[in-house]
């Protein structure tokens, strides 16, 4: 792996201030906050990256795929020119990425566009 930095991670950040990822990641437990932040940092240095770290999930937005001891977290992002804008981040449940997260990261996309 490369040691250059490839993307500058961002944490979207709401009209009111709030920075919902950057807040969910401070919620859990210290181990699970390793991990996750050393995938961001797999994806940070090695973009464009593929399986198993990435996963594309439609046009212009990606999850970092995380395995934590005993569940799976993901953040969904997307890229902007060297800005890698973590949108939203959840512990899956299911084996499916649920509607509603998809639709919340979809949201944020919508709304950094203006």
């Amino acid at each position: 792996m490369s040691n250059h930095l490839r993307l500058r991670v961002i944490f979207f950040r709401t009209e009111m201030g709030n920075e919902p990822v950057r807040e969910w990641l401070k919620s859990l437990p210290r181990d699970d906050k390793k991990v996750i932040g050393e995938d961001v940092k797999t994806v940070q240095f090695g973009w464009p990256l593929g399986m198993p770290v990435v996963r594309k999930m439609e046009k212009d937005l990606w999850e970092v795929r995380s395995r934590l001891d005993n569940r799976i977290a993901r953040i969904l992002f997307t890229v902007a020119e060297s800005e890698m804008v973590l949108l939203h981040g959840f512990i899956k449940k299911s084996q499916k990425t649920p509607l509603k997260d998809l639709e919340i990261a979809k949201s944020r996309l919508a709304q950094l566009r203006g």
